[in-house]
C-alpha cells in the first residue's frame, strides 16, 4: 500500500538529486517544509519511461504537488534528448525572422507547443523558458540561446513561444533579468559585472515590460551604476519587477551554487540574501552538501503569499497523450519546425 502524500505547503527551496529514481534521502528532503519544487538535470534522464517513472513517484509525496522544472530550450540547453524531439537554438527563429517574419512567428509558436507537450507528457511541470537576454554578439554563454539582438523581435517571438506553451497547458519563464547578454563573463563560473546605466539597460528590459510572463529569473549580474547588489540579491531590482513592471508571478533565484551567487556568502548567507530581496522560489542546484546544509539551518518563516505564488506555476490542464499528439496538426507542424531548423544549424 503506498502511502498518503504529504499535506504540506510549498516552500521557497528548489532541489536537485542525483540519480534516475529516489532514494531515501532524496525523499526524506523532498518532503522537508522549507522544499516546494524539484529541478531535473540531464543526469536523471535515461529514457521516456524512466522520466514518466520518476516525475509520478515525484508528484505522489506531497500534495499540492511538488513543480518539477528543467532547463528544456533548444539548442545546447536539452536536458532530454534520447526519445524527444531535437529543439533548435532559438538564435535559429531569429534568423528565419529576418527573412520572413511571418514563417518566423508560426515556427516558434510550434516548437514551444512541442517543447512543452513532450514534457508534460512524462510529468515535467515547466521549463526554465523562454530566455529574453538580447544578443548583444559578447556573451558567449547566452550565445545561441538569445532569440535576436532587437528587442521588438525579441519580444514577438518569445511571445509566439509562450503562447505555444501555454497551449500544452505549461506555464513560461523569462530569464535572466534585467539582460544577460551585454557580459562577456559566465555567471556560473565568474562573477560578471553590468556597467551600464538604466537607461542603456531599458533595451535589455523591454520584453519583459511587454510580455506576460508566469514566472522570472533574475541574472546572477551587478549593475553598479544602479545598485551594488547583483539583481537577484536586489531589493532595488526586484522592486522594479514588482512595482514598476507590475509582476505579480514567481520570481525564480539563479542556481545559488553558480560562482555568481557567491558574492553574498555561504549557501545559507546566499538564500536568506535572495529571500529576503524578494524572490519566491530559491535554486540550489550540483552541490547536495549544501543542500543538506541549508535544509538543516535555514530558519525563515514561511510566507503563505509566496507558497500561493508558486503553487500557480503547476499545470491546470491535463497533458497532452501520445495518440492526441500524432493527430494534432500544431505538433506535428512543431516537429517540421524542429527538423528544418536543426538540419540548418
Amino acid at each position: 500500500m503506498k502511502p498518503s502524500p504529504k499535506q504540506l505547503p510549498l516552500g521557497p527551496l528548489m532541489i536537485d538529486i542525483a540519480g534516475t529514481e529516489l532514494t531515501e534521502l532524496d525523499r526524506e528532503r523532498l518532503t522537508h517544509p522549507a522544499v516546494g519544487g524539484i529541478i531535473l538535470f540531464a543526469r536523471n534522464y535515461q529514457c521516456p519511461e524512466q522520466l514518466a517513472g520518476l516525475c509520478a513517484e515525484i508528484h505522489a509525496l506531497r500534495t499540492p504537488t511538488l513543480p518539477i522544472g528543467i532547463d528544456h530550450e533548444g539548442g545546447r540547453v536539452q536536458r532530454c534528448r534520447e526519445g524527444f524531439t531535437r529543439l533548435p537554438a532559438m538564435r535559429s527563429l531569429g534568423e528565419v525572422w529576418d527573412t520572413d517574419p511571418a514563417k518566423a512567428r508560426e515556427m516558434a509558436r510550434a516548437i514551444g507547443y512541442v517543447l512543452a507537450s513532450e514534457l508534460r507528457l512524462y510529468g515535467v511541470d515547466l521549463s526554465f523558458t523562454p530566455v529574453l537576454d538580447l544578443d548583444w554578439g559578447r556573451s558567449s554563454v547566452v550565445g545561441t540561446r538569445a532569440f535576436h539582438s532587437d528587442p521588438e523581435v525579441v519580444t514577438v517571438l518569445a511571445g509566439e513561444l509562450i503562447t505555444g506553451l501555454r497551449q500544452a497547458g505549461m506555464i513560461a519563464c523569462g530569464k535572466h533579468f534585467p539582460g544577460h547578454g551585454w557580459v562577456e563573463a559566465d555567471s556560473h563560473v565568474a562573477i560578471p559585472v553590468d556597467e551600464r546605466g538604466l537607461e542603456q539597460l531599458a533595451t535589455d528590459m523591454l520584453p519583459y515590460r511587454r510580455l506576460q510572463l508566469d514566472a522570472i529569473m533574475p541574472a546572477h549580474i551587478s549593475y553598479p551604476k544602479i545598485d551594488e547588489k547583483s539583481a537577484g540579491f536586489s531589493n532595488y531590482w526586484i522592486d522594479i519587477l514588482r512595482n514598476d513592471i507590475k509582476f505579480d508571478g514567481v520570481v525564480f533565484s539563479d542556481d545559488l551554487s553558480m560562482e555568481g551567487a557567491s558574492v553574498a556568502g555561504d549557501v545559507l548567507a546566499r538564500a536568506t540574501a535572495a529571500y529576503r530581496a524578494g524572490c519566491d522560489m530559491l535554486l540550489v542546484c550540483n552541490s547536495p552538501d549544501a543542500v543538506g546544509d541549508l535544509l538543516q539551518r535555514w530558519q525563515e518563516p514561511l510566507d503563505p503569499m509566496r507558497s500561493a505564488r508558486v503553487e500557480r506555476l503547476l499545470p491546470k490542464v491535463q497533458a497532452p497523450s501520445t495518440e492526441t499528439l500524432q493527430q494534432d496538426p500544431l505538433y506535428q507542424a512543431g516537429l517540421a519546425a524542429a527538423k528544418e531548423l536543426t538540419a540548418l544549424a
